[in-house]
């Protein structure tokens, strides 16, 4: 998965099709998102919950724990195939899972007459609804305080079917009910692997298009950067 998706409705809009029914304990900002291109390390809106109910808060889309910083940049993905057993992921396998809203990610395919230029594609889901994408965070779970290094990463697996052609890896996408289980706490950890291993949504919920090339740029935004150019590879 490369590293830029969309979110851009509001809150709200983003819980009704969670489908969540229980408190939210925090404070729902009722202004659409707005980010058609958001890019790592800057602040996202991210959900998890604790005992009292939902909380939603914004984190910088990366993370390392503390003895790798300074030694490489923070990942802003983590295989499905490795994190619940990666030395660097195990602890927030364990204690930091949360969901991404999103409504579609882009990737960049090279072109064969040319490798060096790259055209983005956007993917997003065939019937409109939002996307929950499955992550993996360090977070004060208990408070709601910004501490250093607190950030999260999207859990990736390989792409299939027609996809692979635009990549070879793409996040684990859940279906709702499957999205609010995969945020409780209490979760056992082996349930929690077979819902990202085994039961995100298949390639065939999927439609995908070229954009325009000016996504590439992170300083980009606007609805025009997820309109279709070209016909789809779909």
């Amino acid at each position: 998965m490369c590293g830029r998706f969309s979110q851009y409705r509001t809150a709200i809009e983003y819980l009704e099709a969670l489908r969540y029914d229980k408190p939210i304990d925090s404070g729902i900002d009722p202004e659409p998102i707005n980010r058609y291109n958001v890019a790592p390390r800057s602040k996202v809106m991210i959900l998890y919950e604790t005992d009292d109910g939902l909380r939603m808060a914004k984190l910088p889309w990366g993370y390392q724990p503390f003895w790798a910083i300074g030694k490489r940049p923070p990942a802003i993905n983590a295989r499905v195939e490795t994190a619940a057993a990666s030395r660097f992921f195990r602890d927030i396998w364990a204690s930091g899972r949360t969901l991404v809203a999103a409504d579609g990610w882009f990737e960049w395919v090279k072109e064969p007459a040319d490798p060096k230029k790259k055209q983005p594609y956007y993917i997003r889901r065939r019937d409109g609804e939002p996307l929950w994408f499955a992550a993996l965070a360090q977070l004060d779970r208990p408070g709601m305080n910004e501490r250093d290094g607190d950030g999260f990463v999207i859990i990736t697996a390989d792409s299939d079917q027609g996809m692979v052609d635009i990549h070879d890896r793409r996040p684990v996408v859940l279906e709702a009910d499957l999205a609010r289980e995969w945020m409780e706490p209490d979760l056992p950890l082996e349930r929690a692997e077979e819902i990202v291993r085994d039961l995100a949504l298949p390639v065939e919920a999927f439609e995908w298009f070229a954009v325009d090339r000016a996504v590439g740029n992170v300083r980009n935004e606007g609805s025009h950067l997820i309109e279709r150019i070209s016909a789809s590879m779909t």
